[in-house]
């Protein structure tokens, strides 16, 4: 029987990136492999994920530590890499989120880890993105007070003067440096297939073009004219999973932090045609006297995103279960043009990069295939 010296724990499976790294080890090139992967989620493995990329499913809330002291021991012994993907960000103050993720990391850590008797555990990769150079920016008091770095962005910035999530799971991670070895992982805006992800923009962007074009509406970009002229980053979760991987298996990226892009740049402006491409809409250029609410003309969109699901046979999924309005109103309203650079992940050795547009093909089609928006 082959023993696989490689046991991955990922911490939200199911979401975008937890998709492709589960993909991603599976595969018989993966370094470090041959890999053993134990996927934990929240909820009930979706319709759409494959049960062939876990050795192991585990539903359980990581915030419950009642539930997570049952559920995790059985594992404890074997996992030798944790990924951590989820982030418990249901709240607008930065302060309740830090909180409550803070928690699940110490409650798995505790399982794992401090109690473990022979404790195996010598990676743990933490997910986090650009909020460290832009500060708490979806808070309501305090996103009217920071100041952002100015891009590109670049992984030796200094922490901005706020509270962050991001520098408390870094900081806690650190107290955690004698048992094991960190990497951080600071994505732009992912580019992936799930409906299991808090803050899937493409699949918002999406189900707003499939609306406008159920009721012939027109596909209004619903932010300010500096982002659609300015360029923009994104992360292709095959991407993200490729440099997780990576960095989990090399002695010169321990207890580093490395931004994680496709390496190219767009606006906005060329994205809408894209997207205005894809699904066989009419352009609209910019207007800027044509003000409306997004955010609230989404919310009484309910029953039209539930016809288009019922006439395509699609996985049943309520708007508010795909779409993130709210957050992508934030960055589309934005005042900065948004850079990240790739020269510390190049300078350690890693090369990795993706075609944005193609990537968003790429996702728009994956999303068809698990039937969560329509194929034609």
């Amino acid at each position: 029987m082959e023993t696989h010296a490689s046991v991955a724990l990922i911490i939200g499976v199911t979401g975008m990136l937890g998709l492709s790294l589960a993909e991603a080890l599976k595969k018989s090139t993966a370094l470090g492999g041959p890999w053993t992967v134990y996927g934990v989620a929240r909820r009930s493995m979706p319709p759409w994920f494959s049960p062939y990329l876990v050795d192991r499913y585990i539903e359980c809330d990581v915030l419950d530590s009642n539930a997570t002291q049952q559920q995790l021991p059985p594992i404890s012994k074997e996992v030798t890499h944790i990924f951590w993907l989820s982030l418990n960000a249901s709240s607008t103050s930065e302060e309740e989120n830090i909180a409550r993720t803070s928690a699940m990391i110490k409650n798995v850590l505790d399982v794992l880890v401090s109690r473990a008797q022979t404790s195996k555990v010598r990676h743990f990769t933490l997910t986090t993105g650009t909020k460290q150079y832009l500060g708490p920016i979806f808070d309501p008091v305090l996103s009217k007070q920071v100041i952002p770095h100015e891009p590109p962005f670049h992984e030796d910035m200094q922490r901005l003067p706020f509270i962050n999530i991001y520098y408390a799971l870094e900081d806690l991670l650190a107290s955690y440096s004698s048992n094991f070895s960190s990497s951080i992982h600071r994505s732009s805006i992912i580019l992936g297939a799930s409906a299991r992800s808090g803050h899937n923009a493409l699949l918002t962007l999406v189900a707003y073009a499939l609306i406008s074009r159920y009721e012939g509406s027109p596909f209004r970009f619903p932010g300010n004219k500096f982002i659609w002229e300015s360029f923009f980053d994104a992360s292709d979760a095959d991407l993200l999973a490729e440099q997780q991987i990576w960095a989990g298996n090399s002695d010169k990226t321990k207890n580093q932090a490395f931004n994680c892009t496709n390496g190219d740049v767009f606006t906005w402006k060329k994205l809408w045609k894209l997207l205005c491409e894809i699904f066989g809409i009419e352009f609209v250029p910019f207007d800027e006297t044509d003000k409306f609410n997004w955010v609230e003309e989404m919310k009484g969109k309910g029953r039209v995103w539930d016809s288009i699901v019922e006439e395509n046979s699609l996985v049943k999924l309520k708007l508010e279960e795909v779409a993130c309005f709210e957050i992508c109103n934030v960055v589309l309203h934005m005042q900065i043009q948004h850079v990240c650079s790739m020269t510390k992940s190049r300078e350690f050795g890693f090369y990795g990069f993706a075609d944005t547009f193609k990537s968003v093909r790429k996702w728009v089609e994956r999303s068809k295939e698990m039937n969560i928006i329509p194929k034609h």
